[in-house]
């Protein structure tokens, strides 16, 4: 059964073009950008998706976070008229609001279709796993208002493809499809619009298999060696690994294995 999450936070107590569900049975949480046509991300609204992504991290009934659009647009961008009006010391947080989802120990994955474009487009960036429907266009356009990309769009953008895809999408403000995001490495899958919850599905139902603790770790790992030196990463992995080979998921792994049944990780 899926319920509308409230939060004792008093800054979610009404929350800002967005709502988020839970699916307990799934261990589910899904995050829905709700200000139709095009959803778009007013600056309240990213101080505000922070404090959920850290709540939902501390929450012991969600495994997964799904982060998605209502309608035939995942987000159009941010509000225009917002940048004018916050102050230095707001737009100062942009981008560690927007990181959210990779701050946040659990895997997130990014449901795209349609417009996906400046904060949409950075906001699915610093999420683990994007789902792209055919109709997806990703954009970073803030070239068009004589601005960059402000939070960490361009940078994730570059570790992903490269400086020269990156320049190529940045400083001509292109709009990149759902195929050829995919083509590039951008997207994790490519589906029919049609498909698209399916798919997430699918990949939430796949992920919630394997150990929350060997998950948590692989996703810090990752990014922390993102842009480490390859001998600094190597180290670092054999550390990590070391120390889940004292957990109890790592012994019921071989143990399921040896057993041929399907393991029953806690976590520990």
């Amino acid at each position: 059964m899926t319920e509308t999450m409230t939060f004792t936070d008093p800054r979610l107590a009404e929350l800002d073009g967005f709502h988020v569900r839970l699916d307990e049975a799934s261990e589910r949480a899904d995050i829905i950008l709700a200000r139709p046509p095009y959803n778009v991300i007013s600056m309240g609204a990213r101080d505000q998706l922070r404090l959920v992504f850290e709540a939902l991290d501390e929450d012991d009934r969600v495994r997964i976070i799904v982060v998605s659009g209502e309608g035939e647009h995942f987000s159009s961008g941010g509000n225009i008229k917002g940048f004018l009006e916050a102050s230095p010391e707001h737009v100062s947080h942009l981008a560690w609001n927007v990181a959210a989802p990779a701050r946040c120990s659990k895997p997130v994955i990014a449901a795209n279709r349609g417009y996906t474009f400046g904060v949409g487009f950075e906001l699915s960036l610093a999420c683990d796993f994007r789902i792209v429907s055919e109709t997806c266009r990703y954009a970073l356009p803030e070239q068009k208002l004589g601005q960059i990309p402000g939070s960490g769009g361009s940078a994730r953008l570059q570790k992903i493809v490269g400086v020269t895809r990156t320049k190529d999408i940045v400083m001509r403000s292109k709009r990149i499809k759902g195929q050829q995001a995919l083509d590039w490495g951008i997207a994790t899958e490519c589906v029919p619009d049609s498909d698209l919850e399916q798919a997430v599905t699918d990949l939430v139902n796949e992920l919630r298999e394997f150990s929350p603790i060997a998950q948590r770790t692989a996703k810090k790992l990752l990014n922390d060696t993102d842009d480490a030196l390859l001998s600094t990463a190597i180290e670092m992995e054999g550390l990590n690994y070391s120390r889940l080979r004292q957990s109890e998921d790592f012994r019921e792994g071989v143990e399921a294995f040896h057993a041929k049944r399907k393991p029953e990780f806690t976590g520990r």
